[in-house]
């Protein structure tokens, strides 16, 4: 439960308010189908609400809920109160400059990353976003999106930047494990001098903040769980009413996905990844020693 509404932010008073209306759906014993035939909305209205997906929710479908539901007054007033800063206040990534440069799907990713508690990512051909500095990710845009203009890929960089603050948030700062495979580390983008800050960078952030743990998978480990392509792994505070989900992306698309099964498959995929790699120290080193291979 938010203490302080007035001063959360709208991604987050959304994933609360999804995560109370799930509950109270719940504990009436209603399934998603009996509440949208009973309100004649779509199935998709109602997930998207509990998910916490929609940019805005509007006071009066959760005054409806609530009434089917049969909250409480003090419970009612709270969930109005999370619906109306999403309405009151925007997010970062939702202002002006920044919404023609993001596709919907990592949009979705952006809210969900702001409100997890735990990420855990593993990149197989660049360095995770988290970690970039703006050097290194700007050369990543500017050949991915040849077709932007300057200004576009500038915008392109700043959201990547401003993601970055969730690992020093003052309210719970997003703990962080990076697995990188070791061609990351020899990969020259944007010439030796971007790749020795690039990767100055990760130790640093390594060494310096205690909710960021990086590991790198050799070479020498030869085939593993991690060679179907990266993957980013999301949990958050209250684990039973939102559920751990993985994100996933290529060039065409970007989803996320809840599936148990998938979940299954990722998280196990991960902590294979984990006991593969070297630990903390031991690939800081070898990231240093990259450093001076550059």
């Amino acid at each position: 439960m938010i203490t302080d509404i007035e001063s959360a932010s709208p991604a987050l008073c959304r994933l609360q308010l999804g995560s109370e209306l799930r509950q109270l759906r719940q504990a009436r014993g209603l399934n998603g189908r009996q509440v949208v035939r009973k309100l004649l909305w779509s199935s998709s209205k109602l997930s998207r609400m509990e998910t916490g997906e929609n940019a805005t929710v509007e006071p009066s479908d959760v005054i409806a809920l609530c009434e089917i539901y049969g909250a409480t007054h003090e419970k009612r007033a709270m969930l109005q109160g999370y619906a109306a800063v999403t309405k009151t206040r925007s997010d970062w990534w939702q202002s002006p400059e920044y919404r023609p440069v993001i596709a919907p799907g990592f949009k979705a990713f952006l809210g969900l990353e702001a409100t997890a508690s735990t990420l855990q990512n593993y990149e197989s051909e660049f360095v995770p976003g988290l970690l970039q500095t703006e050097a290194y990710v700007r050369v990543i845009y500017e050949r991915a999106h040849q077709g932007k203009s300057a200004e576009e890929v500038d915008n392109l960089v700043t959201v990547r930047m401003n993601r970055q603050e969730v690992l020093r948030r003052k309210r719970s700062p997003l703990k962080l494990t990076a697995i990188i495979n070791e061609a990351v580390l020899h990969r020259t983008v944007g010439g030796p001098e971007v790749m020795r800050d690039q990767l100055n960078h990760i130790v640093e952030l390594a060494t310096t903040l205690p909710n960021v743990r990086v590991q790198v998978v050799p070479f020498s480990c030869g085939a593993h769980s991690g060679m179907n392509g990266p993957f980013v792994v999301l949990q958050f505070p209250d684990r039973a009413a939102m559920r751990s989900l993985v994100y996933l992306e290529n060039m065409a698309d970007a989803w996320v996905s809840r599936r148990e099964g998938d979940m299954e498959r990722y998280e196990e995929a991960f902590g294979d990844l984990q006991a593969l790699a070297p630990g903390p120290q031991e690939s800081l080193n070898l990231i240093k020693k990259a450093v001076k291979e550059h």
